[in-house]
């Protein structure tokens, strides 16, 4: 029986160019060993920022929380401290006036010639923005998202000053705004809600998804682009989608180091610093989606695990792709064949899984798409469909 040429073409969806990102953290501590402090440990910043660039990462995320460092003075450092490295600064609109975000974001572009991303959150949880004086609905703030989108480009875009008054900002004879170092800076938005499908798939130019089965986010991929289109854009979303891989040099020894973090993992969210997340019921929807799909069961596709969710309580990106390098890496070649673009793997033990991914798994991945670009067919890496895999030594 001759084999059929079609199974090994590359998929129309798939991303022809992909990037791979991260998260920078400012100290030691991890949910597999929590250290109490919450200070930043500069060396160790120097160190990951080093680590990441070396082991071939794109782009790194600066996160933001009431209780975190300030993530735009953490991305000005970052860029300083990296050639290449794009600092994806998040900001929720509650905490800045968009005038002032576009004169931050430029100066950061200038600052790293180029390499500025920023990704907007528009909060998920009530009681963490009213931390900061934040009242406003769900649906007011992503009506909020978007005004702050808009007055962001004309800032960046318009050669003359402007005059704005919207239902959230209102302000006269602002600019012309610093410019961005050379085009306008890559704007993200993500969640799972209904008012950030409409905000994202209207406005921005990149989509966030957390982790989830193939399938599902398929369909969540198809929505966005959908709405893209309905609302006359000639462009598309990237796709951004996030993990957390744990791998090890076979399935069967990744597999029981999953099991020894999830045990590890529980432990910190029921009795250590992020006990008072794993209790509170998470309002965001794509919290309670990772619940859903962890109740629903364990294992998706080729290697997502979804215990890491349910011990976390579906807090933050949660869900992991466990196996050896190849498998993680055929994992991720699934999603870029959906139309991921923007890859995010972080680790549980952060640092030591740069390390890893930087030398087991990124390589793979940038091998396989070279060989695509080249042959215009897929290698051998994904030989074996998602779904096949047995379960032996998951459980």
């Amino acid at each position: 029986m001759t084999a059929d040429p079609a199974a090994d073409a590359v998929p129309a969806t798939a991303a022809t160019e992909v990037e791979f990102i991260s998260l920078t953290h400012t100290n030691a501590s991890t949910e597999l060993t929590p250290i109490p402090s919450r200070g930043i440990d500069l060396p160790f910043v120097r160190r990951y920022v080093r680590t990441l660039e070396d082991a071939g990462f794109d782009a790194t995320l600066l996160p933001y929380g009431s209780s975190s460092a300030d993530s735009f003075v953490l991305a000005s450092a970052v860029g300083q401290l990296s050639e290449r490295l794009k600092p994806i600064v998040a900001v929720r609109p509650n905490t800045v006036f968009p005038t002032v975000a576009a004169q931050q974001l430029a100066t950061l572009d200038q600052l790293t010639e180029g390499r500025a991303v920023v990704h907007l959150i528009s909060g998920g949880s009530d009681a963490e923005q009213a931390r900061q004086g934040d009242y406003l609905s769900k649906a007011e703030r992503y009506s909020r998202t978007g005004e702050f989108v808009d007055v962001l480009r004309r800032s960046w875009t318009e050669t003359q000053p402007f005059s704005h008054a919207g239902e959230h900002y209102r302000f006269d004879n602002f600019g012309p705004g610093f410019p961005p170092y050379a085009a306008a800076i890559p704007i993200s938005i993500g969640g799972q809600s209904d008012a950030a499908f409409e905000i994202g798939g209207r406005q921005a130019d990149i989509f966030s998804f957390w982790g989830e089965p193939l399938a599902d986010i398929a369909a969540q991929i198809e929505r966005v682009h959908g709405i893209a289109e309905a609302a006359g854009r000639s462009d598309r979303p990237r796709i951004w989608v996030t993990f957390r891989p744990i791998i090890d040099r076979t399935d069967e020894l990744a597999w029981a180091k999953a099991h020894d973090y999830v045990d590890r993992i529980s432990r910190t969210f029921e009795t250590g610093a992020f006990r008072n997340a794993s209790k509170a019921t998470p309002q965001n929807v794509g919290s309670q989606r990772a619940l859903e799909f962890a109740e629903r069961q364990e294992i998706y596709d080729r290697a997502l695990w979804t215990r890491t969710a349910a011990a976390t309580n579906g807090q933050g990106a949660s869900t992991a792709l466990v196996g050896s390098p190849e498998t993680v890496a055929a994992a991720i070649l699934d999603y870029i064949d959906l139309g991921a673009s923007l890859v995010s793997i972080r680790g549980y033990d952060t640092l030591n899984d740069v390390i890893d991914y930087g030398r087991y798994v990124l390589p793979l991945v940038r091998q396989e798409l070279e060989h695509r670009k080249a042959t215009g067919r897929r290698g051998t890496l994904q030989g074996e469909h998602p779904g096949a895999l047995t379960t032996a030594g998951r459980s």
